[in-house]
């Protein structure tokens, strides 16, 4: 048996309330109701999946759980609420590929992507899909190269939006496959769908979640998938890297995030809540079937790691090409 000395109990004294505050921390949160920010409208797949998780997290922490959109500036006002919020575990970010994108097509951000945020939890990716109308010629990626090098800067693409990931994707495969082409850019994929169905434009790069919808019922069809794999979706139609494209990727994801500073304790136990929820089967099925989700379950390390390479591919992308936003 270790003898009581002053200098244990010195020691001891000390230790005793850094370890009541490490497991306080996870054992007294959540003390209030939580907040979960989307930074876009209401209707997009940031939001539908927000919600889809909302009911479950709320009765596995036994609190109520809000789940709020603050859209505006491409996710960066709704981002900016959460990178200035107390990091206590009360207020959380939920948001979508974007984000690594900002930092370089928004100068004035007004917060540090990766000093201001600590990453939380990777839900999942889905792949970016280059599609067209049922009636275009577009039957593979080498029809439109075909195409777009007999009609220079004749051939046009759809996306969401300057700076968006399926805009920097086609831009950085345009200059690797040496074509050039005509970027039509929308606000929304709803507008950019509508349109590639009435013909207006001729392709249209967004994510799977979009196309499916329109390629399931014959009014679009497929021309390459970005994923490093095929979907299951969309299994005859070839990705990027069996095209030709080694190592070329552009996927859709979403991750939650907190205010730079929350106790990881907080951290870990709000990302095994969100996992829980998303691994009841009910859940699992639909996001897979609506959102087309390609589960990763990531903890803080992993989301953190695949933030900070996709800043650094697609941050490369809009410094050399020259791309502001809107």
């Amino acid at each position: 048996m270790r003898r009581l000395t002053r200098r244990n109990l010195v020691l001891a004294a000390v230790a005793a309330p850094m370890l009541a505050r490490a497991q306080g921390n996870a054992g007294a949160w959540p003390s209030g109701n939580i907040r979960i920010v989307v930074p876009y409208p209401a209707g997009g797949s940031t939001d539908v999946i927000a919600r889809m998780v909302q009911p479950g997290l709320q009765q596995r922490l036994g609190t109520t759980v809000v789940v709020e959109n603050k859209a505006g500036g491409s996710g960066s006002v709704g981002t900016d609420m959460i990178a200035k919020s107390p990091p206590d575990g009360s207020n959380w970010l939920f948001t979508f590929d974007n984000h690594a994108v900002n930092p370089f097509i928004l100068p004035k951000l007004p917060f540090d992507t990766e000093k201001d945020l600590d990453p939380v939890f990777w839900v999942g990716t889905a792949p970016y899909v280059l599609c067209t109308q049922a009636q275009k010629p577009y039957r593979s990626f080498a029809d439109v190269v075909t195409a777009a090098k007999a009609r220079p800067n004749q051939i046009n693409f759809a996306s969401v939006g300057t700076g968006s990931i399926g805009h920097l994707a086609m831009v950085l495969l345009g200059r690797l496959a040496g074509i050039e082409r005509v970027h039509v850019p929308y606000r929304g994929g709803g507008p950019a769908m509508n349109d590639l169905i009435a013909g207006h434009v001729e392709l249209l790069i967004g994510s799977i979640a979009l196309a499916m919808p329109q390629i399931e019922p014959g009014a679009a069809r497929a021309v390459v998938q970005m994923g490093r794999e095929r979907a299951s979706a969309l299994p005859e139609v070839a990705t990027l890297i069996e095209s030709g494209f080694p190592g070329l990727e552009a996927n859709a994801w979403w991750g939650f995030f907190a205010a730079a500073g929350t106790p990881r304790p907080i951290v870990d136990r709000f990302g095994a809540e969100v996992a829980a929820v998303l691994r009841e089967e009910r859940i699992r099925r639909q996001l897979a079937g609506s959102q087309q989700v390609r589960f990763v379950l990531g903890g803080p390390d992993e989301l953190g790691k695949f933030v900070h390479e996709q800043m650094q591919i697609w941050g490369a992308v809009v410094r050399e090409n020259g791309i502001t936003a809107d």
